[in-house]
């Protein structure tokens, strides 16, 4: 008697490029059954989404950022600052995104309080990070590639402002800081737009002289920097050929 196949086994049509998803996590050859996706790549998918929806709504720790880069050797207690943007909650940043690129007023005065002298003499470079769509990604990503990119710093002998961290903030947020700290050259670090095989990913946008009012043509951008995407120490040497192109530009200029 010939053995009865299994339902299971022939429920599942096999796509036949299915040996390329080994290259991407894209979903790609997942198959079918009928005309329909099998259970678990639609399983796999819900989860995806779920927490791409999630790293959106996640609120930024601060304080936690604040100690990981303090355990890094990147900064000492005190010396961050942590400022807001316009925006009052999560709520309103993601309804009204002009908030998210302004800080609120209580920041503003905070930056121009700082002493003069230091601003006066201004600064090679200003770092900031901001939440962005995925808190998560500022969170995962930012100490190690900063990290990464600190002996690039040293030896260019750059000039540092202080760092800053910006709750509910968007790009344009790091214009305001950099021209209010008197920085030639701005790096924000900020969490991008969550796909479903990437709600960790980090971006960074160099901008050379910040002001307010410039567009995103002003700006360079080095994306998907995570373990799964471009790694922290190729991200930090593009970061540091940015800007000393940037500089060395303006110098010959």
């Amino acid at each position: 008697m010939k053995p009865v196949p299994s339902p299971v086994s022939t429920a599942v049509t096999d796509n036949p490029w299915q040996q390329l998803r080994q290259f991407t996590a894209a979903r790609i050859a997942l198959g079918r059954t009928g005309v329909s996706l099998p259970t678990q790549p639609q399983l796999t998918f819900q989860l995806a989404h779920a927490r791409a929806r999630d790293a959106v709504h996640l609120a930024l720790d601060a304080p936690q950022l604040l100690q990981d880069m303090e355990s890094a050797g990147l900064s000492r207690a005190g010396e961050v600052l942590v400022l807001d943007s316009a925006a009052g909650d999560r709520l309103q940043y993601l309804q009204r995104p002009d908030l998210g690129r302004r800080l609120n007023d209580a920041s503003r005065g905070r930056l121009k309080a700082l002493p003069a002298p230091a601003i006066a003499l201004g600064f090679d470079l200003a770092v900031v990070m901001a939440d962005g769509l995925s808190a998560l990604a500022v969170a995962q990503q930012a100490v190690p590639l900063l990290r990464a990119l600190q002996p690039y710093v040293a030896a260019a002998q750059w000039t540092l402002a202080p760092l800053a961290i910006v709750r509910q903030g968007r790009v344009a947020v790091g214009d305001e800081i950099g021209q209010l700290l008197g920085a030639r050259a701005l790096l924000l670090l900020i969490g991008e737009r969550p796909g479903l095989s990437s709600p960790d990913s980090l971006g960074a946008y160099l901008t050379w002289m910040p002001r307010v009012g410039l567009l995103d043509d002003s700006r360079n951008c080095i994306s998907n920097i995570r373990p799964a995407g471009l790694p922290f120490e190729e991200a930090a040497r593009k970061a540091h050929y940015l800007l000393s192109d940037s500089i060395s530009t303006t110098l010959v200029q």
